[in-house]
């Protein structure tokens, strides 16, 4: 498979930007009786995207409008999906209210920036349609009192492969989009879930907290403290993400759990543990064993190792505490991310989930 270079990737629209492109149109056609085709708003960044209608329809009561979602060159998981919003006019003074349909979620639990109960249309999406709604009904001289239903058709498959679940977001998937704009591989809406993680811990009032970054870890550091679902966070790589938003929103207790590759990288001071920020350092992991006064031999043998897992295997031989020693220098970095209010263990697991390093202060 051939890969574009990054500057050749194509970006793409958030299903925020392809509702209120849906509602600006529903709306013109439930006034005008005419859907504009395709239809144009206002990013917040003042972009003006224009979106093509992937289907329409207008009744006396209602008008519905529907936009298939283009994530440009991102790996989305709503990228293809088909973003049905339909308005309905209410009674004067009420303004824009919101609804869930088909494959959008409700917000369950507290710590989101939504009300439990409510649908979960983020407050920027949120925004960006009462902007569109605003403008259109100023352009017809119409009160701008409508109910917005936003529908994403199997949305509740596609929020499987989400973290809204664990969120208490129930029923199918969020509407996403600060900007509007999908900027391709920028990961946002797994950064994104990683802060509403959490703000749910910290609303449930959870004292401890676990980030992992994989699955194995995760059911390791589970099966350790049996902590309820709201306290695990899955960060993946993006623990640098991850500490800089438990600083300004601190947690009392942080483990980090993780593999002993991706943990010697965090110990390296890199805080994007993805493999294209960087292979393991093995020559910082023989300097480490040198520090600590290791054998010479042992520590030529991890130099020359050719992966961070054979180097593991090969101080397991020699019953050498080489987790012990990186998880050390992997909190370090980490503690140097947030403040004192946060206590902060490591704990690293090999691929069958046996824990093999651990420092907690």
């Amino acid at each position: 498979m051939t890969v574009k270079p990054a500057q050749e990737l194509r970006r793409g629209w958030t299903t925020g930007a392809c509702a209120a492109a849906a509602a600006r149109a529903a709306y013109t056609a439930l006034l005008e009786n005419e859907f504009p085709d395709p239809v144009t708003i206002t990013l917040p960044g003042g972009q003006r995207p224009a979106f093509s209608l992937a289907r329409h329809a207008v009744t006396e009561e209602s008008a519905e409008a529907a936009i298939v979602k283009d994530a440009g060159d991102d790996p989305d998981v709503t990228h293809g999906a088909l973003v049905v919003v339909r308005v309905r006019a209410l009674a004067g003074g009420e303004g824009v209210r919101f609804r869930a349909g088909e494959g959008v979620g409700t917000v369950t639990r507290e710590g989101l920036s939504l009300a439990v109960g409510e649908p979960a249309i983020n407050p920027e999406p949120r925004r960006m349609i009462g902007a569109e709604i605003a403008e259109v009904a100023a352009q017809y001289h119409a009160p701008g009192d409508v109910e917005v239903e936003i529908a994403i058709p199997g949305g509740d498959r596609l929020a499987e492969r989400t973290l809204n679940g664990r969120l208490g977001i129930v029923g199918g998937l969020s509407v996403l989009g600060t900007t509007g704009v999908v900027i391709p591989f920028s990961c946002s809406a797994w950064i994104h879930s990683i802060h509403r993680s959490v703000d749910v811990a910290r609303a449930a009032g959870l004292s401890h907290v676990a980030a992992s970054t994989g699955s194995t870890s995760e059911r390791a550091v589970q099966s350790l403290y049996h902590l309820p679902e709201e306290a695990l966070i899955d960060m993946g790589d993006f623990v640098g993400g991850t500490l800089k938003y438990i600083r300004r929103h601190p947690v009392r207790r942080l483990t980090i759990a993780g593999g002993f590759a991706k943990l010697c990288k965090l110990g390296a001071g890199l805080l994007d543990l993805h493999s294209k920020r960087g292979s393991v350092d093995l020559d910082w992991l023989a300097e480490r064993i040198s520090d600590a006064g290791g054998d010479a031999a042992f520590i030529e043998s991890v130099r020359c190792a050719e992966t961070a897992g054979r180097a593991l295997q090969l101080a397991r031989e020699v019953d050498y505490p080489i987790g012990d020693l990186v998880a050390v220098a992997a909190r370090k970095t980490a503690r140097e991310q947030i403040t004192d209010e946060t206590a902060i263990e490591v704990l690293i697991f090999e691929r069958a989930g046996e824990l093999v390093g651990r420092s907690d202060g």
